[in-house]
């Protein structure tokens, strides 16, 4: 039987905020029996579920601060304004993140409503990923008013109809994405699953072009390949292995945390490719001119190299 649409088993085994969208207090809607729910550790009178989780994405919005002011020192770099943007969103993910999988929200509503910002800047966060990629191929002008216009309105478009329907799906407003035993839910499982997917994978292949046909180029690709490579690590601790990884530890921790913690190295060692393949200043007479004025580091891409000049 077909999976699609389905996030039961996804609930049951792993620490999503999206599931937080699928509970209710209605015994008409019985809570997911979980395979090994995340205890967590023991605050004083409480416990924090996901206090691991909670300190890297302290941490995470504090390295997005760093790469920000780096990014900001790149003055002629393509792509600056909309990676710092990019950069920005996976802040407030990360800041969201705190509050929907942080194990410390006792409040049902509140919860739903900080699952669903999560959930809809996840996916706004991996479009605006896959035109990063687009603007390098510099068909518009990069940090100009049209292009972080295009970012916004699209991007908006994008939050405001996934939040609508996570909040739908979690209150019931309309009764149209109410899930059903198996938990499911198409529209979301589009938006928060495939969509997002195909922006990644639209992003490394549009990246990989830009580095290996345009700038003729292969060291960045070992950065492009180890930032995907993370992330991926970080998806199969979250969907494969986290439920083994909570019974080992007594439900103290899960996969979440190091879906995290992956994440995190992704984006920066993402960031990190990003400017591999951009340059403040360059020689005086670059071999190919269009690229050196598009801000691409034509020196290191080994096109041409001063001693020659």
């Amino acid at each position: 039987m077909t999976q699609f649409g389905k996030f039961y088993n996804f609930c049951r085994d792993s620490t999503l905020p999206i599931c937080n969208l699928f509970e209710f207090s209605s015994s008409d809607h019985p809570s997911l029996v979980k395979s090994c729910p995340l205890l967590g550790f023991n605050s004083g009178n409480d416990r924090i579920g996901n206090i691991g989780v909670i300190i890297l994405c302290g941490i995470s919005v504090l390295t997005v601060g760093y790469l920000l002011w780096r990014s900001e020192r790149k003055h002629a770099a393509v792509g600056r304004r909309e990676m710092q943007l990019f950069l920005v969103m996976y802040a407030i993910l990360s800041i969201c993140e705190i509050f929907s999988i942080g194990g410390f929200l006792k409040s049902l509503s509140v919860l739903k409503w900080f699952s669903a910002l999560h959930v809809a800047i996840i996916t706004t966060t991996c479009w605006a990923l896959l035109l990063n990629a687009i603007v390098g191929y510099q068909l518009l002008d990069d940090g100009t008013f049209l292009s972080l216009g295009l970012f916004f309105a699209s991007g908006l478009m994008i939050f405001i109809g996934t939040g609508y329907i996570a909040l739908d799906t979690g209150f019931g407003y309309t009764n149209q994405f109410i899930p059903d035993a198996d938990y499911k839910n198409y529209a979301l499982y589009v938006m928060y699953i495939l969509f997002p997917l195909i922006c990644l994978v639209g992003y490394f292949v549009l990246e990989s072009i830009l580095v290996l046909r345009v700038l003729g180029e292969t060291r960045p690709m070992f950065l492009l390949g180890g930032s995907a490579l993370l992330f991926a690590i970080g998806q199969i601790f979250t969907f494969v292995i986290s439920v083994h990884l909570c019974n080992a530890a007594d439900g103290k921790i899960d996969g979440s945390l190091f879906e995290t913690l992956f994440t995190l190295l992704a984006v920066i060692t993402l960031w990190a490719f990003w400017s591999s393949i951009t340059e403040d200043t360059w020689v005086d007479e670059p071999l190919n001119p269009s690229m050196s004025d598009a801000g691409y580091d034509t020196n290191r891409s080994g096109r041409f190299d001063s001693q020659y000049a």
